[in-house]
């Protein structure tokens, strides 16, 4: 396998990532705006695969008509010379001092609907530029008080503006699926759905359920002390991983953006073993974009940008190499085996059964073996360990 990128892995890269100028709440920017003209033109040679963006991103924020549809026309004309596709577009509701207190669930209710005027603007642009995912990220929709927020109301309110959005797209025949984006904190003291389980729970309130999946980011889960992988298999068994958001993170604090695989690895690991062999078969269980939204260090100029952004492809190459050696290695057949991992995929119920046919089995709980069934050994930490040693290229 080679760890050259190429349009079939489809790696993905917003504008706001390797265009970030390094700004910090302690520090100002280290690097100059980047056009992203120039951005198109250096991720193709890298080999990306796609493009994604915030409107404020291509366009500067307060922009009249003319000079938008100049932007326009430029990041145009680059993705025709690249080759580079738009798979995803997204709103900033979050930056300028209009959304301090969000966009969706706002206190008032005129920047409620600005927010949904400039959201169904940038929609538009989507569909022209041939997204078919549309994230939305609730970065300030959120409070630092308990008392400043009715949640109960707020959540109605975010209700009816994805609803809204959706009978939009609806209305206008476009291919487009929403995605949200949970995170547990940062900017917002506290934010709304921060977690997956919370936005699975949110989706089945909505009047367009189907349309409405996830865009989960593996910072975001894990900054809640959460298990990425965990959270990718509930959202596939869901039917709910419309979009992904790779990098790395270590540990429960601030949103560190880090290269993906630059924090836990091991978990870095099984997702891309997931992702790309968890499905029928051995087949990819998710076909969708590989997106990386990660920040190159404050630290880099633009040399180190571009080697950040190739490190997150390469990286996910490597993994999957790995993870494709882990998967045809004879010992890990046996690993699983042993573990009974195939186990949960028997149902507990013979087919047809009911309760009534378990309380008849005596097998079943009066003369079972709870003793040897307790004493036998589960073989985890020995399949663990051969994945660590693929992982490390010792096998």
């Amino acid at each position: 396998m080679t760890t050259q990128p190429t349009k079939a892995d489809k790696f993905t890269f917003g504008l706001w990532t390797v265009g970030w100028q390094a700004r910090d709440p302690f520090g100002a920017a280290t690097r100059p705006a980047l056009d992203p003209v120039e951005t198109a033109h250096k991720l193709a040679e890298l080999g990306a695969y796609g493009l994604t963006f915030h409107d404020d991103d291509l366009i500067p924020f307060g922009s009249d008509d003319a000079a938008r549809e100049g932007h326009i026309a430029r990041f145009r004309k680059a993705l025709d010379e690249t080759g580079l596709v738009v798979p995803m577009a997204t709103t900033n509701l979050f930056e300028q001092p209009v959304f301090k207190d969000g966009g969706f669930t706002n206190n008032d209710r005129d920047i409620r609907r600005y927010a949904l005027r400039k959201v169904i603007r940038n929609i538009d642009l989507a569909a022209e530029l041939g997204a078919e995912t549309y994230v939305m990220w609730g970065g300030r929709e959120g409070s630092e008080y308990d008392g400043v927020k009715d949640v109960r109301a707020a959540l109605d309110r975010y209700r009816e503006g994805i609803d809204t959005l959706a009978q939009y797209v609806i209305d206008r025949g476009y291919n487009i699926r929403f995605a949200l984006e949970p995170k547990p904190n940062e900017p917002r003291g506290d934010i709304l759905l921060p977690t997956v389980g919370h936005a699975l729970a949110f989706i089945e309130s909505l009047e367009h359920s189907e349309m409405v999946g996830l865009n989960p980011e593996v910072g975001h889960e894990q900054m809640a002390g959460l298990n990425f992988v965990h959270g990718i298999a509930q959202a596939l068994w869901h039917g709910k991983l419309f979009h992904i958001d790779l990098n790395g993170q270590r540990g429960i604090k601030y949103d560190q953006d880090l290269v993906f695989g630059h924090g836990d690895l091991i978990n870095a690991f099984f997702l891309v073993d997931l992702l790309e062999f968890g499905g029928v078969d051995g087949a990819r269980a998710y076909e969708g974009p590989r997106h990386f939204d990660y920040k190159p260090s404050r630290t880099e100029d633009f040399d180190g940008v571009w080697a950040s952004a190739a490190a997150n492809m390469r990286t996910y190459l490597l993994l999957k190499e790995r993870a494709a050696a882990y998967r045809a290695d004879p010992e890990v057949a046996e690993a699983l085996a042993a573990a009974r991992v195939a186990g949960t995929r028997e149902s507990t119920l013979a087919e047809g059964e009911t309760y009534q046919g378990l309380l008849n089995d005596r097998s079943s709980f009066e003369d079972f073996d709870f003793e040897a069934a307790g004493a036998r050994g589960s073989h985890f930490v020995r399949l663990n360990q051969l994945g660590i040693e693929h992982l490390l290229g010792a096998r």
